[in-house]
């Protein structure tokens, strides 16, 4: 009897009833279990999800979600290796379980690392203030807080753990709990390793449900708090994005479907180039790893005319050299799909393409050798190679995906044709173009770039490092315009917003400072007589300010500067050259301004600061002339915790100062933020002793 996979739901593993959805092996065709996801109540699933998922996340800081990612990646970066075997069972290589399973946790690890951009709240302060009034009373900042539902993850087959990943560690940063539905076809893998995170007790409780069924009904209750992620057909995409209920409820929906991805070889990597080399190494790749079953993959190949035949020879030939069978077994380079569902309907869709398309390498017949097991059992296919001799005319390759080892060569004349066909695929994840010459490379991605979500640009300089045209990275951007969705994966603190909601907030720079934990430009500071180098990072409070003494402007002042610094800029030197000028006369070095203001503000004994950690931003916005009295408001902007890197590390944190350089009229001159690192106290509260 077939194992039957449980479901994560509500807090507790529950086995599905009936006979559910059979899981096979993809290279054996033997029974492995089944899902099924009927009848399940998702009303309360999801309700469950933003009452105890959503409140136990939201109340974390970024920080401390962070480190809960952090603390993940390691946990199953150390258990990595069980869940191969398992992944070998979809028909996957080890280098494409490496791709799925080291790949989504490396996304996990990089989640974890994007805690350093944010302050140790709940929420998040996005950009800067923006001043509403004439006198500077009222004013307006952005605050972006976790939204009060539930992710909805519905995934793809070809990617069960970092299509989970992948998603989980952005939504898990952001704040929100998730629910996710893996394709059944895969979902074994899945669950292998959600079991092993509920078990490592890392996520609170709730923030992680999982329904390894079909998920019929899954969206019928979700709400405006709530975000559906969809990866997959585009088909399918676009009819759950038009669900009346995720209209009519204004549901966040975020897809990336499979596209007809291109890659362009430039008019010089002619076959004696590396960058020739380059382009078939990297077509080869795209159309094997992971059996082309990849939203990546490179699925119409554009070349110069003139090359069409070159192309197609070197291609079959590193084709021809592509080991296919169990991936087990020593030697095997390509293994098989992940179902033979899904290998009929690669075979339907290269059918339609042979229609206007002719086949130059492979055949439909199943009769090519497999190593260490059955080719009628298994569900393998060889690559198979097209060429489209007129794809202007040939159309069909601009709108039909067979999502497996398949490809199309076309041609083009020139570039301005090269950009044309590659944006008649109406929208992709990606696009790639070999060249070594830049501005081949600019005028392809200045017409491309309307029409793709990434460019990879490759040559023989980036090729040692590149990650190539079919792997997205955590810190980029990933999803596509038309055919691809129109969504965003990832891309970094992107990413992280999109589980936020962004608020406007107004009012006077005293109440926003507040509200924000952030010191707004014109609040009222804090007063207090100790200067603030002499307190620890947790003495401080935001708004404090520390207004310091003055200094009257001399010429001395700045020709001094001018012989130390070098600087003899004709404005602080020559007041015979102002002529024409904004100038009234000579004028201080905008530095020697932000020098003095650090002379003015420094407290010179050993304290509680460590060391000057650099500077956000300054700007000069009154010139300071001899005669003029400058002065500073001190004032602590904003703190952001540290971590210690070791049990031998000083426990310290970050201190940004905003610097308000100002005259005699009160107005101001400069405005910077510096940053230093500050020591805490010790665990007990005690100041520790630095004089």
């Amino acid at each position: 009897m077939a194992n039957k996979l449980d479901n994560y739901i509500l807090g507790q593993w529950t086995p599905h009833d009936g006979a559910g959805i059979t899981q096979y092996n993809a290279v054996t065709g033997d029974v492995l279990s089944t899902v099924n996801g009927d009848g399940m109540d998702f009303a309360s699933i999801l309700d469950y999800g933003r009452k105890v998922g959503n409140k136990n996340l939201r109340t974390m800081t970024f920080l401390q979600r962070g480190l809960m990612l952090k603390k993940l990646a390691l946990f199953l970066h150390k258990n990595r290796k069980k869940y191969y075997p398992i992944s070998y069972l979809s028909g996957a290589t080890k280098t494409d379980s490496w791709i799925d399973i080291d790949g989504g946790i490396g996304t996990l690890f990089a989640y974890a690392s994007l805690r350093k951009k944010f302050s140790d709240q709940p929420y998040y302060v996005d950009g800067e203030m923006v001043g509403l009034s004439k006198e500077g009373t009222f004013v307006g900042h952005h605050i972006m807080v976790p939204k009060a539902g539930v992710a909805v993850h519905i995934n793809a087959f070809n990617f069960p753990i970092w299509g989970m990943l992948e998603k989980l560690a952005v939504n898990l940063l952001a704040g929100m709990p998730a629910v996710v539905k893996p394709a059944e076809q895969t979902s074994y893998l899945t669950q292998a390793m959600v079991k092993d995170i509920i078990a490592s007790g890392i996520l609170p409780e709730g923030a992680l449900q999982l329904v390894c069924g079909s998920g019929i009904g899954i969206l019928d209750t979700v709400n405006a708090q709530d975000v559906v992620t969809f990866t997959g057909s585009a088909h399918t995409g676009r009819m759950l994005k038009g669900l009346p209920h995720i209209i009519n409820e204004a549901v966040t929906f975020n897809m990336e479907a499979d596209s007809l991805n291109c890659s362009i070889l430039g008019p010089d990597a002619t076959p004696d180039t590396e960058e020739f080399k380059l382009f078939i190494k990297e077509v080869h790749r795209e159309m094997t790893v992971k059996t082309g079953q990849k939203c990546t993959a490179i699925r119409r190949i554009i070349v110069p005319e003139n090359l069409v035949e070159e192309v197609q020879f070197a291609l079959s030939a590193r084709l021809q050299k592509t080991t296919i069978g169990d991936p087990q077994v020593e030697g095997v380079r390509m293994g098989s799909l992940a179902s033979h569902e899904q290998l009929n309907e690669v075979l339907k869709s290269a059918q339609l393409l042979s229609e206007e398309n002719e086949l130059v390498y492979g055949s439909f017949e199943r009769d090519f050798e497999v190593i260490g097991a059955d080719v009628n059992k298994g569900a393998f296919l060889a690559p198979m190679l097209f060429l489209n001799d007129s794809p202007f005319q040939k159309q069909q390759v601009h709108s039909i995906e067979a999502f497996g080892p398949i490809s199309t060569i076309m041609p083009y004349k020139g570039i301005e044709e090269a950009i044309e066909l590659a944006n008649m695929g109406k929208g992709s994840l990606v696009s790639s173009i070999t060249t070594y010459d830049d501005a081949i490379a600019r005028q392809y991605v200045l017409g491309a770039a309307t029409h793709h979500g990434r460019i990879l640009v490759l040559n023989r300089e980036s090729a040692a490092e590149s990650t190539g045209h079919g792997s997205p990275m955590p810190l980029m951007s990933h999803g596509g315009p038309g055919r691809a969705g129109g969504g965003e994966e990832m891309g970094g603190l992107r990413g992280v917003k999109h589980y936020l909601q962004r608020t406007a907030l107004q009012g006077t720079p005293t109440t926003l400072t507040h509200l924000t934990g952030v010191y707004q430009y014109g609040a009222k500071g804090i007063d207090h007589p100790v200067h603030p180098f002499r307190k620890h990072f947790e003495e401080l409070k935001v708004g404090e300010q520390w207004i310091t003494a003055k200094h009257t402007v001399t010429v001395a002042d700045i020709v001094n500067f001018a012989n130390v610094s070098g600087d003899h800029f004709y404005a602080h030197t020559d007041e015979t050259a102002l002529d024409g000028t904004i100038f009234e006369g000579r004028v201080a070095h905008g530095y020697w301004v932000l020098a003095k203001a650090a002379g003015l503000f420094v407290e010179a004994k050993k304290g509680p600061v460590l060391l000057n950690y650099g500077l956000d931003e300054c700007r000069f916005t009154k010139p300071v002339y001899p005669g003029m009295t400058i002065g500073v408001k001190f004032t602590v902007k904003e703190k952001v915790d540290q971590e210690k890197k070791s049990e031998d590390d000083i426990a310290k944190g970050i201190v940004k100062f905003m610097v308000d350089v100002y005259d005699e009229t009160g107005e101001t001159c400069a405005l910077a933020t510096i940053l230093t690192m500050v020591r805490k106290l010790d665990q007990d509260g005690e100041v520790i002793a630095v004089d």
